[in-house]
This record gives structure tokens, sequence and C-alpha cells, in this order.
């Protein structure tokens, strides 16, 4: 402590970048969901700018099936020293809705209608590398459900979610419904 009762303090400091989110967003349009999701897990379109931001990474994505990774670091860190509960659902989210997006034709999109999240075990930098699973259980016409997990090296588990998402289609010409 300093002599008027605060608490001294080391500054860290940390910069990321990010590439322009437009660019991804017409790619999603235009490609279907495995295709886009495989260009950004190759490096040949830019990641989410959350993605950056928080410092996690997709892997491996195939047909209803999304892995991310992330390795903890203090910039993840809540006030009492463990990775941020925000930070997990992020995570989960991400892979949850893109396991959904790798089904998805081009042009039809989704959103989260909610996230249901059990946290397990803290997680700190102690505990190293750590991998998030999304995989849909069910993908209806308008909704679809999915779950991620997410889980040490040692296989050890660390949150487990479940998202219900909102399929958007589009909508057919009125001279053209069926």
């Amino acid at each position: 402590m300093t002599g008027n009762g605060q608490v001294a303090t080391s500054k860290r400091e940390r910069s990321h970048r990010w590439a322009d989110p437009s660019a991804s967003a017409s790619a999603a349009r235009e490609r279907g969901g495995l295709d886009f999701l495989q260009a950004i897990a190759s490096g040949e379109l830019p990641p989410a700018p959350v993605s950056e931001t928080l410092g996690f990474t997709l892997r491996e994505v195939e047909s209803g099936r999304a892995v991310f990774e992330i390795v903890p670091a203090e910039f993840h860190y809540n006030p009492i020293g463990t990775v941020h509960g925000g930070v997990y659902a992020t995570l989960l989210d991400s892979a949850a809705g893109c396991a959904l997006h790798s089904l998805l034709p081009d042009g039809v999109g989704y959103t989260s209608l909610d996230l249901t999240v059990k946290f397990l075990r803290p997680i700190t930098t102690d505990t190293g590398p750590l991998t998030c699973e999304g995989t849909v259980i069910h993908l209806g016409g308008r909704t679809a459900l999915a779950e991620a997990r997410l889980c040490g090296d040692d296989g050890r588990l660390y949150a487990h979610a479940t998202s219900t998402l909102m399929v958007f289609r589009p909508e057919r010409a009125a001279g053209n419904a069926s």
C-alpha cells in the first residue's frame, strides 16, 4: 500500500489490430457457412474483431462443429484474479454459433436467442490452453439448438453452454411461394 491507503499497482499494456469487418461480413452473405468459416480458419478471411480483441482462434470447422482455442491471459481477468465469466460466455457463444453457421447455405443468417452457461471451474493463466467445441444438436426451419464445451488440454470441463439460435432464411418472392 502507498502512504495514502491506495494499493500500488504496476500497469501492463496490450495492443491489438483487426481487419475491417465489412469484408468478412460481405463474404458471409455470399458463401455457404462451412466454406466461409473454413476461409477464416485457414487465414484466407480475417477473424472477427471480437476474436482478435479477446485472443481466441478458430482452429477447426466441419459440418455442424466448430472448435476455438484460447490461452488465458491476465487481460481476461476479473478483479479477483480469475478469467471473467464474460470471456467464457463469449467463447461458448462463438463456438455454438459457428457450429450452426457451418450448416447454413449462402444467404442464410442466424442470431443467438439465448445462452445458458454453467461455469464449473475457475480459469487462470496457470490453466493453460483451452479448447471450446461447439456442436449442433438440432437444426429446424426457424430455430436451432447448439451446445459448447470449454475444456483444458487434460480433458477437464471448465464450462458448458446451450444456445437457442434463430435462423434467418431469405423470404420467397410473393409470386414464387409454393
